[in-house]
């Protein structure tokens, strides 16, 4: 668990700042953090999301990510006094364009997850707002795709509210947790994204 009296610093720049939350890249230098965050909401995840809960899978997630020019990686930091033992610049989550093609397509798919501690605060709203600034602006991206798992409420609903709209069904479309599980298909185009 994170050090409550640790005063989380920024190992790299923030990217973009919204009221609440703020982007940066992923560094080494957040791998205990991360890891830690990762275990403490491994029921928050399951069955969704395995986000790395050791230093060296972190390690290898934060390489690939800085290192693939068809991924953007983005933590989800938390700015001003927060509270409950979270300071300044503590990880609330995580967002990523993965899977990016340029050309005639432009399009990213997103893969995202809240820790349990910023779950249902609207961090990720918040969040997903400033990533889709950057994925329509300097990335230069036309669309934006959320591949969610029906049963996954909170994912469905944080798309939504972004204004991303259902476009069908994929069975067995990605293999997560041991088993090909089915997708409803979530997208916005530039034009049609809404501003934070």
């Amino acid at each position: 668990m994170p050090d409550p009296d640790a005063h989380p610093t920024p190992t790299a720049p923030y990217l973009t700042e919204g009221p609440r939350t703020a982007l940066r890249r992923f560094s080494e230098a957040d791998a205990a953090e991360f890891t830690a965050r990762a275990r403490e909401s491994r029921a928050h995840h399951r069955p969704w999301l395995f986000p790395p809960e050791r230093t060296h899978t972190y390690a290898a997630y934060a390489d690939t990510l800085a290192r693939d020019p068809a991924r953007e990686g983005f933590l989800v930091c938390e700015r001003g006094e927060v509270g409950e033992g979270r300071q300044d610049g503590a990880i609330a989550g995580f967002i990523n364009i993965n899977n990016i093609v340029l050309g005639g397509f432009r399009c990213g798919a997103l893969g995202y997850g809240a820790f349990a501690h910023a779950a249902g605060r609207g961090l990720m709203g918040e969040a997903l707002g400033l990533v889709m600034e950057l994925a329509f602006g300097p990335l230069g991206l036309h669309r934006l795709e959320a591949n969610i798992q029906p049963g996954n409420a909170a994912s469905i609903a944080l798309v939504r509210r972004a204004g991303f709209r259902l476009e069908g069904f994929s069975p067995d479309f990605l293999h997560i947790d041991g088993a090909w599980r089915d997708h409803e298909r979530w997208a916005i185009t530039a034009p049609a994204a809404k501003a934070p």
